[in-house]
């Protein structure tokens, strides 16, 4: 049996959701094969460890965990995760074997956990380093699927000096795009900082909300589309699954229709699209999964352009949400790995991508 940490809060706009997708994994987690030690990272930035009741209390269906204050919890290079000692000064180690980090956006899904939990020499379930930086820069990842060949939505990049000519600016998005456009953090997930752009007029507003949340927003147009999903999973050869859809009830699928109106979005696992189009969007998804280095788990997002049927990469999600009804299981469940086996599959493929990194040299 191994000692797994689950780590889930963060400090991001996501903090609430990753409570529920970490509440889930420990529910569903395979008792026979992992022991789970629960560390909450707090909105303030601390990690701390949880007492023993943290993950009977999970247990009840659609709970979600809290975080309880108390010892904290580090990253020690070379030793894994340590947490102050029991009613003495010093420092302890959790023996964990293994760190599945449930920690969506900013300062989690973004490379920086990642690299924390390489120096600790922790296995991590889920992306490098690298693989979660490009994932999570929306502009980085669509240069990369641009050079390989793959079809994405057009896009630019703005920044805040962009703000000091806006007419400028407005008059490149109306060139390029027409209207209506979207305006969205570059690097944030769940769609937070994001805003439907009617005009000329409002795209001051969009973008300097884009920039609370981000050093650069991207600018796209409005495609009249089907929100496609695509779950990938596996290492140096990934598969992915049968794609699911999303049809929000919302203008666009927005943070609320996502997380806060039960009433949101329809999700329909398989999508019903044609077999054609099924196979463009699982290949497609493969592809950008290995063009942005990914390893363990994405989700994969897709437009279906519902005039042309073409098929369109959006962006891609490195720790996308994990309750057992959210899209990213869902799809694989529907593609033959029931939850806790996803769970368990996950584990064993960051333990295979850590052994292979163990054989290479680091010192001469």
């Amino acid at each position: 049996m191994k000692r797994i940490a689950i780590i889930y809060g963060g400090r991001s706009g996501e903090h609430e959701v990753s409570l529920q997708s970490a509440a889930s994994i420990v529910r569903n987690l395979d008792r026979s094969l992992f022991e789970p030690i629960l560390v909450g990272a707090s909105k303030e930035g601390p990690w701390y460890l949880q007492g023993e009741e943290a993950a009977p209390r999970a247990a009840a269906p659609g709970s979600s965990l809290v975080i309880e204050r108390g010892r904290r919890v580090f990253a020690a290079p070379g030793q894994g995760l340590v947490a102050e000692a029991r009613g003495a000064a010093g420092l302890e180690s959790l023996g964990a074997e293994l760190a599945f980090p449930v920690l969506h956006g900013t300062f989690g899904e973004d490379g920086t956990v990642q690299g924390l939990l390489e120096l600790a020499d922790l296995p991590c379930v889920g992306a490098s380093v690298l693989g979660s930086a490009l994932g999570m820069d929306k502009e980085k990842a669509k240069e990369l699927w641009l050079r390989a060949g793959l079809p994405v939505v057009p896009f630019f990049a703005a920044r805040a000096d962009a703000l000091g000519d806006i007419e400028a600016l407005a008059r490149r998005a109306g060139a390029r795009f027409g209207w209506p456009c979207f305006v969205k953090p570059a690097c944030a997930g769940s769609s937070v900082g994001a805003s439907k752009v009617a005009g000329p007029e409002g795209l001051e507003a969009a973008l300097r909300a884009a920039l609370e949340w981000d050093e650069k927003a991207l600018v796209e147009p409005f495609v009249s589309a089907r929100e496609i999903e695509c779950a990938v999973l596996g290492n140096a050869e990934p598969e992915a699954f049968p794609p699911g859809e999303v049809a929000p009830t919302h203008e666009f699928y927005d943070y609320e229709a996502k997380y806060l109106d039960p009433e949101g979005a329809r999700l329909e696992v398989p999508a019903k699209i044609s077999p054609a189009q099924a196979e463009r969007v699982r290949s497609v998804a493969i592809a950008a999964f290995k063009a942005c280095e990914l390893s363990g788990m994405a989700r994969v997002d897709f437009f279906i352009d519902r005039r042309t049927g073409e098929v369109l990469l959006n962006e891609v999600n490195t720790i996308p949400g994990f309750t057992k009804i959210s899209m990213y299981p869902r799809m694989c469940e529907a593609g033959g790995i029931p939850y806790s086996r996803l769970i368990t599959r996950l584990c064993e493929l960051a333990l295979e991508r850590s052994a292979m990194r163990s054989k290479l040299k680091f010192m001469s």
